[in-house]
């Protein structure tokens, strides 16, 4: 049986999750070397020369004036935010914490999509936005003095994240994934230089920090076109869900090679989270099969 737009959506929202979150990883693991700038400078660098080859010998170049469409800064504004954020996150708090506070991203997501796209939203997926926020807040658990900044930056990676993916469905299908996966790399590569002398100046590198940044940098290409793909093939509401995947990924890393084990309550935090999303998600599958099982009801004779 041939697979739905939407199941392929899916797989490559899960398939992108997995390239994130072993390049976060390979990130963190160099995070107490360099600054968040210098990782995204170097990683974006090797990024860009590979997709930008891709991209070329698939002949999905076009005209480099696309990136001065309205749309197009704007993703690149929220992945450079994005990508800052949440590497900064990485160097100050787990792995699993972080992706478990990053797994409101579908629920942003969806309260995006009917706010600026119209898609039909009802009270109970509303309400469950809602819970999902108090999961959020459990596993932050801000204490006498606030929330710390690592969370701070975490709730904005998750913000400027779901920015990127609103702006992403906005983009004209006439231009190639691959396209927009070169403009969003050597973006990067390019603000991380810039905030290189801001956050603490360039720091020599090892080769062992290389190597490490150059494999990120091959996951963060596959997560990059993986997600762009799960986007544009389909729906917001189906396909976000499955980015829940990523605190599986994540949580596993963490264990392995950092010896990182969640606390009670970013577990219970991040169970409702998930149940929050995973409802809205049902919520979005019943209301579309409604209308079909109403026009294959059998009607009365007349």
């Amino acid at each position: 049986m041939p697979r739905s737009r939407n199941t392929e959506g899916a797989i490559y929202m899960s398939m992108a999750m997995a390239g994130f979150s072993a390049s976060d990883a390979l990130s963190k693991s160099v995070i107490v070397y360099m600054n968040a700038g210098e990782i995204m400078f170097l990683r974006g660098l090797f990024t860009s020369l590979l997709v930008y080859l891709i991209a070329r010998k698939m002949g999905a170049l076009r005209s480099w004036r696309i990136m001065l469409q309205p749309t197009i800064i704007f993703r690149i504004i929220c992945e450079t935010l994005s990508a800052v954020t949440y590497i900064t996150a990485l160097g100050m708090m787990p792995i699993a914490n972080a992706s478990a506070i990053l797994q409101s991203l579908p629920l942003v997501v969806t309260f995006g999509a009917a706010l600026f796209f119209g898609e039909p939203v009802g009270w109970r997926r509303w309400s469950a936005i809602l819970v999902g926020l108090v999961g959020v807040m459990i596993i932050i658990r801000p204490g006498p003095d606030g929330f710390t900044p690592a969370a701070l930056l975490c709730v904005a990676a998750v913000l400027t994240t779901a920015g990127r993916d609103l702006a992403t469905r906005s983009i004209s299908p006439e231009i190639p994934s691959l396209m927009i996966t070169v403009i969003t790399a050597i973006s990067a590569s390019f603000f991380g230089a810039l905030l290189i002398p801001v956050l603490g100046g360039w720091q020599p590198v090892s080769a062992a920090a290389l190597g490490h940044l150059v494999l990120a940098s091959v996951l963060v290409l596959v997560g990059y076109q993986s997600v762009i793909l799960a986007m544009r093939t389909g729906e917001i509401s189906f396909v976000a869900p499955f980015r829940y995947t990523s605190l599986i990924f994540s949580s596993l890393l963490g264990f392995l090679f950092f010896a990182e084990v969640p606390d009670s309550w970013t577990l219970l935090g991040a169970a409702i989270v998930i149940a929050s999303g995973l409802y809205t998600f049902y919520r979005e599958a019943k209301r579309r099969v409604s209308p079909i099982a109403q026009e294959s009801a059998p009607r009365a004779p007349v």
